[in-house]
């Protein structure tokens, strides 16, 4: 089994994780933040860019904003798929009201969607609001 890249969420360190080790709670190697949260990260645009560039493990953003209703609604179900996924897939939010040009960068043109990368690729994306179950249907299919 090889190592995987991931980037730190919390101080965009890059990190290689043995691929055996993912599932086990792995560590940054610089800040001892979770490689693998079992629950959404909130980040900013420079550390989703570096994220998706160098990861090798499914990486997906939810583009979001605080006073849109159907972005809150589905909070919490993301949460919970993040954590059915946990060892699998990384979950991040990022708020596209406080980084309006990160939505347009993304081409997001509907919130809140999700979006799918993969080794530096856009997989998959879905616009509107999801539940936990359907999050981890669409990731899987």
């Amino acid at each position: 089994m090889g190592a995987k890249t991931l980037t730190c969420l919390t101080c965009a360190q890059l990190n290689r994780v043995p691929e055996e080790k993912l599932g086990s709670g792995p560590k940054c190697g610089s800040c001892g933040a979770a490689l693998m949260p079992g629950q959404p990260v909130d980040v900013d645009p420079a550390t989703l860019q570096k994220a998706v560039q160098n990861d090798d493990v499914l990486l997906v953003a939810d583009f979001w904003a605080p006073w849109c209703g159907p972005c809150r609604m589905m909070a919490p179900e993301y949460a919970k798929a993040a954590k059915a996924l946990a060892g699998k897939a990384r979950l991040v939010k990022l708020d596209t009201q406080a980084h309006p040009s990160t939505g347009a960068r993304y081409r997001i043109r509907g919130i809140p969607a999700l979006v799918a990368f993969e080794r530096g690729k856009e997989k998959k994306r879905q616009a509107g609001a999801m539940r936990a179950g359907q999050i981890a249907a669409w990731l899987r299919g």
